[in-house]
Formats: structure tokens, C-alpha cells, sequence
């Protein structure tokens, strides 16, 4: 479930988002079974999140709990998509989505707003969309940009995932997306003396004017370089020019 309120900072705000479903394809009859997403406002984690597990109507392939280990009697009592789709469409909008492998999630996404009553419209018509994955072969190219190849490529720790989930999926792309894109690795000491790692490379750089004064060149004077000529000599260096 989202926590706290919402920030007015639309222009600023991403929401990286993941879901697990039943199966691969929403064509076949298969839903979405849990959506998680985290919010990032100028680049920095806010610690709120989006997080819902869904009552499907229908069983989940057993090649899916494998996957992420959700199972049909967990989902009993869980509410459906319906009873939940406004609180959720509230907490994404606005943001621009960060999805890996984005056509996935949004197709799923998309598919459960068709199947509502009224004109719900599609994500597309929230947000805006940044595939991680499509941005990940850009720039890696002929590698494995699987969440896990990134997560080792970018040193991020992903020890605790042992199955799918879509929170925890969520905040583990929301690391590596920021790795990917320029921020959060460096550590930095904040204004309150605490050590941060999630300021952006863009704040990190300190620009010096233009009109600055040049710097001063200061060489060795004659009576310097005969005696680092003897040091050298002594050393049995040869002069490095």
C-alpha cells in the first residue's frame, strides 16, 4: 500500500516499478498477481512505496511460483485488481515510470485497465516511460543485461533475492538504474555529517567559473634540476625525458 502523501513534484518525480503475474501473457488470460513500486524525487530515494499483492481469479503456472513463489492460497483472501486501481493510478501519476523490460509490465498493466468499467485509459496516458532494459542495451551492447547481470556489472546487492518479488525487485532496479544513470555510488559526507551514497554525479560536480584566474606555473629553477639529475644518478634511474 502507498505510504504517507504524495509529493507535488511531478517534473522531478520517477517511480520505479516491477509486478509479478500467473504467467507471460495477458493474451492467454493471465493477471497480475503483485505490483510494487518505490519513488525517487530529484534522483533520491523519499521511502515511499506502492505495494499490493492481487487476487487473480484464475491459478498461477507452476512455472511461475517457481519464479516467484506465490501460490494460489496465499492470493485467497487478497483484493483484486479493481478494488485497488485508483490508489494505484494516484501513486504513479504524473511520475515517469522506470521499468525493466517496460512492453512486459505495461502490457499486464494496461490489459487490467481494459477489463474495468469506464474509460480508465492506459499507463501511457499517466505517465511517461523509460525502459531500463532498452536503456541497458544501449549502453552495454552485446552483454547480459538481465537485472542480475546488472546488479553484479554495478556492484549492487541483490544476496536477498532468491525469487521474484515485485517490491523488492522494484528497489533493487531503483539502485541500479541510478548506478546506470549517473548517481548514487560515490559516497559523499551530507550536511549533517553522515555518509550518503544517493546524490546524484550532476550534484557531486562543483563547476569553477569561467573568468577564474588562471593558475600560476611554477617550474624547477637550474640549481633544482641539477639535483634531482644527481638523485636520479644515484638511484642508477635513467632521465625520463
Amino acid at each position: 500500500m502507498p505510504t504517507d502523501t504524495p509529493y507535488d513534484d511531478a517534473p522531478n518525480r520517477q517511480v520505479v516499478l516491477d509486478t509479478e503475474t500467473t504467467g507471460l501473457e495477458p493474451s492467454q488470460g493471465h493477471r497480475i498477481i503483485e505490483i510494487g513500486c518505490v519513488e525517487l524525487v530529484r534522483r533520491r530515494p523519499t521511502r515511499r512505496h506502492y505495494h499490493q499483492y492481487l487476487q487473480p481469479d484464475r491459478e498461477v503456472d507452476a512455472g511461475a511460483v517457481e519464479v516467484h513463489g506465490i501460490t494460489n492460497e496465499f492470493l485467497a483472501d487478497k483484493p483484486r485488481f479493481a478494488d485497488v486501481a485508483a490508489t494505484f493510478l494516484e501513486f504513479i501519476r504524473g511520475a515517469e515510470l522506470i521499468i525493466h523490460n517496460a512492453p512486459f509490465d505495461v502490457g499486464f498493466i494496461n490489459h487490467e485497465l481494459a477489463r474495468l468499467e469506464g474509460d480508465w485509459g492506459r499507463v501511457e496516458d499517466h505517465c511517461r516511460i523509460t525502459d531500463s532494459l532498452a536503456l541497458a542495451r544501449q549502453m552495454h551492447p552485446g552483454q547480459r543485461n538481465s537485472l542480475d547481470a546488472l546488479c553484479k556489472r554495478y556492484d549492487i546487492d541483490n544476496s536477498g533475492r532468491d525469487l521474484h518479488g515485485a517490491l523488492l525487485d522494484a528497489r533493487i532496479l531503483a539502485d541500479v538504474y541510478l548506478a546506470m544513470t549517473g548517481g548514487q555510488k560515490t559516497l559523499a559526507l551530507g550536511g549533517d555529517g553522515e555518509v550518503s551514497s544517493q546524490q546524484s554525479g550532476a550534484e557531486r560536480i562543483r563547476r569553477l567559473p569561467a573568468d577564474r584566474p588562471r593558475l600560476s606555473v611554477i617550474r624547477a629553477d637550474e640549481g633544482e634540476v641539477a639535483a634531482h639529475a644527481r638523485l636520479l644518478e644515484r638511484l642508477g634511474c635513467a632521465e625520463p625525458w
